[in-house]
């Protein structure tokens, strides 16, 4: 995924070399710029970047008074300090930055806080994945799972199986779809097969696992296959086989 970043200085001029700048580093998604510490703060909670590029001075707050807002706020991105002044680097990194970068920053300079950042933010997003599948429920095998984690970009949300229409695999991708919307899934299909034994869930292709009391609908295409129909409107072909699998489980 690209690094949502948002650059954050009060001169027009610095912010323009820093974004021609990004943009020669791969897979970085310039969210937005902030000429004050205010509007810095407010882009933040809008766009939720996962980077910023801070500079100390700035109107109405400095940089530090930035940091120090959002501590303990519901978003804390990765900060890299990006200044004219060399004396701050001990108070920006008690601060919690992660780099200090004095201006005319490098490309190559400016690459490496990059990928720094990047690194960072790639270790915080599994820490909270862990702890949501801690949440989510116990190991497979032992009981039906509480929760399924599902994730829409940056944010990740705690399903009820019993919402769930199904899951279905595109390429390295798990799809998992609701009544209302679509989630990217945490784990494999193969995973998320054992994790749901015991429940209403029965692969019917080697890339769907529906909900059984989500089913809608059982059409015959051919001899061979069947056509199965959702609440929300997916639709499934599965073999002969898979169906009779299913019909048995519709049945009861």
């Amino acid at each position: 995924m690209k690094l949502k970043t948002l650059i954050v200085d009060d001169e027009p001029v610095a912010r323009r070399v820093l974004r021609e700048e990004l943009e020669s580093v791969p897979d970085v998604d310039i969210v937005g710029e902030a000429a004050s510490g205010a509007a810095a703060l407010d882009h933040i909670s809008r766009s939720r970047p996962d980077l910023v590029l801070l500079d100390l001075q700035l109107p109405e707050m400095g940089g530090f008074e930035v940091i120090r807002s959002m501590h303990g706020g519901a978003h804390m991105p990765v900060i890299v300090i990006v200044t004219a002044y060399d004396e701050y680097a001990l108070e920006a990194f008690d601060a919690g930055a992660i780099d200090y970068l004095l201006k005319p920053v490098g490309r190559d300079r400016l690459a490496r806080a990059v990928e720094k950042a990047r690194r960072m933010t790639e270790r915080q997003a599994v820490e909270r994945l862990a702890q949501l599948q801690e949440i989510a429920g116990p190991a497979p095998g032992s009981r039906p799972p509480r929760k399924i984690v599902g994730r829409v970009g940056a944010e990740y949300f705690l399903l009820n199986a019993d919402e769930i229409c199904a899951f279905h695999a595109e390429g390295d991708m798990v799809w998992i779809t609701t009544p209302r919307k679509k989630y990217l899934a945490t784990q494999t299909l193969k995973m998320l097969e054992a994790r749901l034994h015991g429940c209403n869930f029965q692969r019917i292709h080697r890339n769907a696992l529906v909900n059984v009391d989500h089913v809608r609908k059982m059409s015959i295409l051919s001899s061979q296959r069947w056509l199965i129909t959702l609440n929300n409107g997916q639709e499934f072909i599965a073999s002969k086989r898979q169906a009779r699998g299913l019909r048995q489980l519709l049945n009861g």
